[in-house]
């Protein structure tokens, strides 16, 4: 049965403009220039640089009644008024703009780009230096297909001959796979085309000159690989009646291979990306002077062009429809204009206002750099200050870095949580961490502490740690278990 009836609530939601502002205050520095260029091609009425003569708030919605209050059936057909005198001069047409004053004999000058050549086909180029036929060379570059990131085969080899017949129609047997699997084994970075660890590091050690140490690495990995990951060191010299030292010169043979070839590849051709600061902290006379970077600042106005064209508008007797429509889009790229003009100002204020609170929080860390001083210190302390949103401030931290004399860092990084030591006192978990991880550099490798031990060992440094914390902050940390920390 269908009812009908009336409820009254109340809602927040958030404008249109409120949400652009939002994505405009997260966006770090090269990422918000890329957005303002973006905007600048978008909107012809916004234009960058000083702009002395005309302020900004010069234009005003309410200074256009005239325009709103205009109806359609007010318009005036007539063809005297030449609509051009509104447009913009971005309008002139590109080849009105171009000069052929080169000579055929003028070289060309323009940028060269850097060409790529991914992983895949770095192996692929490298066929050409075996001698193949037709139907081995796309079996070889199927393989090479089915090669991962990581330079791993993931499937077995009847899964490949089966996928082969299907998908490609090529027609093969397991043999045949398997010795052409023998070719990629050959291609460079060592080890790509592995079908496990095990494979992967034997192909890389069998790729080095023979020596007795390189010898005795190949025979535990092929004969005790089970031991060798467990680290069953002692069952390791008895199997193989050798010494200590011997043992520890395979070990390191082994441990200077690379599990994951293909990662190398990609790592050696990825294009650098710089960190750009978003704020700059110094110490001046003793106190701490921050400043915002000047890209973040931009200088931008509106148009004085679009603004003279309302005016003309305005002032004009005979108003036709082609030129309400006209106006009607400048007037809308005008609004568009000071708005974003607005957005990026608010933007300023709330990126310095909450670095500021930060800066003041930390102020005994950022004058002398000892981490042992940042305070405990979460999202709501930092939006209590400053009187915004714990999710604006979580904007501004999660991807902006500071300059400060100790170094680039992250913002988030200066958040942490507090815990209580013997004393009572709160101390940041970022402190305990520290001191976690300089308990574990100094062990002894050969009897690495258990989670036991090392909360033992802090709580007679005056932080009592449950077990299972320091595993949770040991794993924060990427250390590995105790028994994968041994070493001889």
């Amino acid at each position: 049965m269908l009812k009908q009836n009336l409820q009254l609530k109340l809602s927040q939601k958030l404008s249109p403009q409120q949400i652009q502002l939002m994505k405009l205050i997260q966006l770090p520095t090269q990422a918000f220039e890329q957005r303002l260029k973006e905007e600048m091609v978008e909107n012809p009425a916004l234009e960058a640089g000083k702009n002395d003569e005309y302020e900004q708030d010069e234009y005003s919605n309410d200074e256009y009644e005239e325009y709103d209050d205009y109806d359609d059936n007010d318009r005036i057909e007539t063809d005297e008024i030449n609509i051009d005198e509104y447009l913009s001069d971005d309008d002139v047409p590109s080849y009105k703009l171009q000069a052929n004053n080169y000579s055929d004999d003028d070289e060309e000058k323009t940028m060269p780009f850097a060409a790529h050549v991914s992983f895949h086909q770095s192996l692929i180029e490298q066929l050409n230096t075996f001698i193949l036929s037709e139907n081995e060379r796309d079996i070889a570059e199927f393989l090479i297909g089915s090669i991962d990131d990581t330079g791993y085969i993931r499937r077995s080899i009847s899964d490949l001959v089966d996928d082969m017949a299907f998908t490609q129609g090529i027609y093969t047997d397991e043999k045949t796979v398997e010795n052409i699997l023998h070719i990629i084994h050959q291609l460079e970075p060592a080890g790509v085309g592995a079908r496990d660890l095990q494979e992967c590091l034997l192909l890389q050690l069998k790729h080095k000159t023979p020596t007795e140490t390189i010898d005795l690495a190949i025979a535990i990995l092929e004969n005790q690989f089970d031991s060798f990951t467990k680290k069953h060191y002692k069952k390791l010299m008895q199997k193989f009646d050798i010494s200590e030292d011997q043992l520890r010169g395979a070990i390191d043979e082994i441990e200077r291979l690379n599990p994951k070839p293909g990662g190398s590849y990609d790592s050696s051709n990825k294009i650098i990306e710089h960190v750009v600061p978003d704020f700059a902290i110094k110490i001046v006379d003793g106190e701490l002077e921050l400043t915002l970077n000047g890209r973040n600042a931009p200088e931008l106005h509106v148009s004085k062009d679009y603004k003279d064209m309302l005016q003309s508008y305005k002032d004009s007797r005979d108003k036709t429809g082609k030129q309400k429509d006209a106006v009607q889009f400048i007037k809308q790229k005008l609004d568009s204009a000071k708005w974003f003009i607005d957005a990026i100002r608010q933007r300023q204020e709330t990126l310095f206002v909450t670095m500021n609170a930060i800066m003041h929080y930390q102020k005994e860390y950022f004058l002398d750099g000892d981490e042992a001083k940042l305070k405990p210190m979460i999202l709501k302390d930092i939006a209590d200050l400053v009187g915004l949103d714990i999710s604006t401030v979580s904007r501004v931290a999660n991807s902006k870095y500071v300059d400060t004399p100790y170094g680039t860092k992250l913002i988030k990084e200066f958040f942490s949580e507090a815990m209580k030591n013997d004393q009572g006192e709160d101390v940041s978990t970022i402190e305990i961490k520290r001191i976690l991880q300089n308990v574990i550099d100094e062990e002894d490798k050969r009897k690495p502490l258990p989670d036991d031990k090392l909360a033992e060992l802090l709580k007679n440094k005056g932080y009592p740690i449950a077990r299972r914390t320091i595993a949770k902050y040991r794993e924060q940390l990427d250390i590995p278990v105790a028994r994968m920390r041994k070493k001889i």
